[in-house]
């Protein structure tokens, strides 16, 4: 995924995620055999994974434009501990 655009992997993310909601709908619905339940099952622990690299990847790219003292505007990259001021 290394030579992937940002494009393609919020597709891909999408597309993942689309799946697992997908999965846990017929997961719930509970018509499934025990067979496919546990495919299903492992299928969703897999796209869940994808999910959370996929979501650290983004989080590592965000940056955040800040005011430094002197007024002018930088960027500097996105700390999960800045969000909670």
């Amino acid at each position: 995924m290394a030579g992937d655009t940002p494009t393609a992997s919020i597709a891909d993310f999408e597309k993942s995620l689309d799946e697992l909601e997908t999965l846990v709908r017929q997961l719930e619905q509970g018509e499934l055999s025990l067979e496919q339940s546990l495919s299903a099952f492992e299928r969703g622990v897999q796209l869940t994974r994808s999910c959370q690299q996929a979501l650290q990847s983004a989080e590592q790219r965000v940056e955040q434009l800040v005011q430094a003292p002197d007024g002018t505007l930088e960027t500097r990259p996105f700390a999960a501990d800045d969000a909670d001021q």
